[in-house]
């Protein structure tokens, strides 16, 4: 019997003008799908050009210019449009999609398609749910007294996945892919009687949990930053920007 991290496996990516959802934008995605491990994957890019300028350290991250986008860069409406109907797709054949730090990437797919097309992620995903597996929640739920971060550069070197040009989309989210698909393997004996229906809701249980713990270190250590419970995707906002 395949359990679902030796099947087929979607990972979605972005990189974006800075780190805050409500108000930063998408300047790159992937989309990649394997069928199997070991399997040539298929991968689909998009370019955006954002519409607001695009901040040095943002550059600096990823290496998109702000000249190169506006030059190579799509209009954003019609990308969102075919990021989400991609993602519904996957959904749709019941491929699990791979997002590191899911509420990051979903989050701000969600307020580029309320910005730009005047509706929610959740309206791609009225009729077949979509299943997220997030590196993250499960590395930090899995081996939670493991020291160290936990970004994904961080998670490929402990789990051996090899990253290539990191802060590309394609390859950041191939990596989680692969990294998802050894965290499979290494816990096997706790994951492999779980579907992956069954592992999204345990996922937002467990992120709420590791989202109080932070909060409470921080609280511990004097700083005030909140940390939001909700995964795969942060609530709405009243005035979203």
């Amino acid at each position: 019997m395949a359990y679902w991290y030796e099947g087929p496996l979607a990972a979605f990516d972005t990189e974006t003008t800075g780190v805050d959802v409500e108000s930063d934008r998408i300047v790159s995605a992937a989309v990649v799908v394997q069928d199997a491990p070991g399997v040539r994957p298929r991968v689909t890019r998009w370019l955006v050009n954002p519409g607001v300028p695009v901040p040095r350290a943002a550059t600096e991250v990823h290496g998109l210019t702000e000249e190169h986008l506006q030059h190579n860069g799509r209009w954003p409406a019609p990308v969102m449009y075919e990021i989400a109907q991609t993602l519904a797709e996957q959904a749709g054949v019941g491929r699990p999609l791979v997002v590191m730090n899911a509420p990051f990437d979903l989050t701000l797919l969600d307020r580029e398609l309320r910005r730009h097309r005047a509706s929610p992620l959740s309206r791609w995903f009225e009729r077949t749910p979509l299943y997220v597996l997030d590196p993250r929640v499960l590395d930090k739920q899995l081996d939670r007294y493991r020291r160290g971060r936990r970004t994904l550069a961080d998670l490929c070197a402990h789990y051996g996945v090899p990253l290539e040009g990191a802060h590309d989309a394609a390859a950041d989210a191939q990596a989680a892919l692969e990294v998802v698909r050894a965290v499979g393997r290494r816990f096997a004996s706790r994951l492999e009687g779980l579907s992956p229906a069954e592992l999204h809701t345990l996922q937002a249980v467990w992120h709420a949990a590791q989202a109080r713990g932070l909060q409470a270190w921080f609280a511990l250590n004097g700083a005030e930053e909140p940390v939001d419970p909700a995964w795969p995707l942060r609530p709405d906002l009243p005035a979203a920007a």
